[in-house]
């Protein structure tokens, strides 16, 4: 009996069979013209913990409108995204959580004068 109730116990207290969030994380660096990844490929329905990171000494945006408007915002982030865009300065990190709700192809771009131009688009595929 003893045994057993302390399988159970560790059981109950394991990672796997703790209520934690299954949230995958997406990094995406923002630097001189370019996204990295450039596509990234997720999952309708699935919460995404989306981390920004512009490598660059400059600004940067991450404009995504109909993808933000697509899918569902933490609460605590939805003042993060302005206009479908999040803004980073130079060497900014941001981070938000998300779940995408409509399958689709997003557009994603920088706005930032020229940066579209020379590159830093990208696309967000949603399966």
């Amino acid at each position: 009996m003893r045994g057993t109730l302390a399988i159970a116990l560790l059981l109950a207290l394991s990672p796997a069979a703790s209520a934690q969030s299954t949230e995958g994380r997406v990094t995406v660096e923002l630097s001189s013209f370019k996204f990295t990844p450039k596509t990234l490929t997720l999952r309708q329905g699935q919460r995404y913990h989306l981390h920004l990171i512009n490598t660059a000494s400059g600004g940067h945006d991450f404009v995504a409108k109909e993808f933000f408007a697509a899918s569902t915002i933490a609460p605590e982030d939805r003042d993060k995204i302005r206009d479908g865009r999040i803004d980073l300065h130079g060497e900014e990190a941001v981070d938000v959580i998300l779940t995408p709700n409509r399958a689709g192809t997003y557009k994603v771009h920088c706005s930032h004068f020229m940066h579209s131009t020379f590159g830093m688009t990208g696309e967000i595929v949603v399966q």
